[in-house]
C-alpha cells in the first residue's frame, strides 16, 4: 500500500536527552492511528517532526514522497493541532478559522459552522479568555474542518467534558466515513477512542514497542488468574508483562494467543482467563519495557 508518511531510523537528541531513538514506521492512507505512550516518550517531538516544525537530528522523514521541510506543497496538506495550539493575544475563535480557511485547501465552511454549534463556541470572544474546553474546541475544529489529508490531533480534547468529548468523536467518525484521509490520535483516554482506532503505534522512551492493527493488538494479551502455583505452571516459558499477586492468589498479564488446549489447562486448573482492555495492554507493555530497560541498565 502507498504511505503517505514513512519515518526511517528517526533520531532527536536535545542535549544528553534521547527523545526518540531510531524511530522507524509508516503511515497508510485513509487510516485512523493512535500514537499512544506515557508523558515523555516522544509523540509530540515525532509529530513535530513529520509536520517540519522541528528538525530531527538524524534519520529520514517523507511525506507523500518528499521531504516535508520548507515545502509548501506537501505542508499544505497536513494539519497539526498541538494540546497547547498558541494564537495571537487579540486573536478570536472567527479569525482564527478564517486564516485556517486560507491555509487549508479542503478546508469546509458549513463543517466549521456546524462544530462551532456543537461545541456552544463563542467565536467573537478574544481567544485568550476562552476557557481550557472552548480552546479545545478551537483546536478540534479546526482539525476536522482542515479536511487535510494527514491530520495530527496532539491531546485535542483537553478541558472538554464526557459530552463534548462525545460529540469529537462522533464528529470525526462522521466526516472520516465521507471524506477519508490518515488520522493519527495522541491521546492518555486510551479506552475511550479504542474503538475508534485502526492502528496502533506505542511509544516508550522514544522507542517503538508496538505497532499494530487494532483487531490484533485485542487478542495479543490476556490475564490469567487463579491459585499461585498453577498460575506460575501455566505461565512458565510464557512472555509476561505484568505480575501482581494477593496472598495465595495471583493474576498474570501474558503475551501470545491461547490454544484450544491452552484453554482446556485452564479450565482443568480451575484458572480464570479476561482479555486485557488496550488501554491496559499498553500500560502493561511500557511498564515491560521500563523493567527490560532498567534491567540492561544494571547490567551494564
Amino acid at each position: 500500500m502507498t504511505k503517505v508518511v514513512e519515518v526511517k531510523d528517526l533520531t532527536k537528541r536535545f542535549g544528553n536527552t534521547v527523545a526518540l531513538d531510531e524511530v522507524s514506521f509508516n503511515l497508510e492512507p485513509n487510516t485512523i492511528y493512535g500514537l499512544l505512550g506515557r508523558n515523555g516518550a516522544g509523540k509530540t517531538t515525532l509529530m513535530s517532526i513529520i509536520t517540519a516544525q522541528a528538525f530531527a537530528s538524524s534519520g529520514k522523514v517523507q511525506v507523500f514522497g518528499e521531504e516535508p521541510y520548507e515545502n509548501a506543497g506537501v505542508l499544505r496538506r497536513m494539519c497539526f493541532m498541538r494540546d497547547n495550539q498558541v494564537y495571537p493575544d487579540s486573536s478570536k475563535p472567527v479569525h482564527a478559522f478564517r486564516i485556517a480557511r486560507l491555509c487549508f485547501p479542503n478546508w469546509n465552511q458549513a463543517l466549521a459552522e456546524r462544530l462551532v454549534a456543537d461545541f456552544r463556541l463563542p467565536v467573537a470572544t478574544p481567544i485568550k479568555k476562552l476557557s481550557r474546553g472552548q480552546l479545545s474546541a478551537v483546536g478540534a475544529i479546526i482539525g476536522l474542518a482542515a479536511r487535510a489529508e494527514v491530520t495530527f490531533f496532539d491531546e485535542p480534547y483537553l478541558g472538554f467534558d464526557a459530552a463534548a468529548r462525545e460529540i469529537f468523536y462522533d464528529r470525526l467518525l462522521e466526516d472520516y466515513a465521507e471524506h477519508p484521509r490518515t488520522i493519527v490520535l495522541s491521546s492518555h483516554l486510551i479506552d475511550e477512542i479504542a474503538n475508534i482506532l485502526e492502528r496502533v503505534i506505542v511509544l516508550d522512551n522514544g522507542r517503538v514497542i508496538l505497532n499494530d492493527a487494532t483487531d490484533d493488538l485485542r487478542d495479543r494479551a490476556v490475564v490469567i488468574r487463579g491459585d499461585n502455583t498453577k498460575v506460575a505452571a501455566f505461565t512458565a516459558g510464557r512472555a509476561v508483562i505484568h505480575r501482581q499477586a494477593l496472598g495465595a492468589l495471583s493474576a498474570v498479564t501474558v503475551l501470545g494467543h491461547l490454544t484450544h488446549q491452552d484453554r482446556a489447562a485452564l479450565t482443568a486448573n480451575d484458572l480464570d482467563v479476561s482479555p486485557v482492555t488496550l488501554q491496559q495492554l499498553v500500560v502493561r507493555a511500557t511498564q515491560a519495557a521500563a523493567g527490560t530497560a532498567a534491567d540492561q541498565g544494571a547490567a551494564r
